[in-house]
């Protein structure tokens, strides 16, 4: 079996893969924060999962997140797409930093920055 390659796409076009990414991650931040906040309610009857608005809005989302990246990965390049979605990981601290109050430690912040500065890296690395 031998693997497929797609052509280098156009840089517009590229550039339009990586905001879709980019903007899919906000989703998928969207939806755990929704998740969690749908969990505070949980209950395990049916009725009262199917009411729980957070949560179900959460796996909503985390299903659009989903339909983008795959459509995302269908064009871009594999090696630039996936990295990007770590940037979920920098959305979710600071949403939970302001919704829930958590704790931003010296270590946490080295860690955004990394992937961050990693991310940066990946997309100027690839440019011509």
């Amino acid at each position: 079996m031998s693997a497929t390659t797609t052509p280098t796409p156009h840089p517009a076009e590229r550039r339009r893969m990586v905001f879709m990414m980019a903007g899919a991650t906000l989703l998928s931040a969207a939806a755990q924060i929704l998740i969690k906040t749908g969990m505070h309610h949980f209950r395990p009857d049916p009725i009262a999962l199917l009411t729980n608005l957070p949560l179900i809005a959460g796996y909503t989302l985390y299903g659009l997140f989903t339909l983008l990246m795959v459509l995302a990965l269908r064009e871009g390049e594999l090696s630039l797409m996936y990295p990007i979605i770590s940037l979920s990981y920098v959305w979710v601290t600071a949403l939970s930093y302001f919704i829930f109050k958590d704790t931003l430690s010296p270590l946490k912040l080295v860690g955004i920055a990394g992937i961050m500065a990693g991310v940066a890296l990946l997309g100027r690395g690839e440019r011509k």
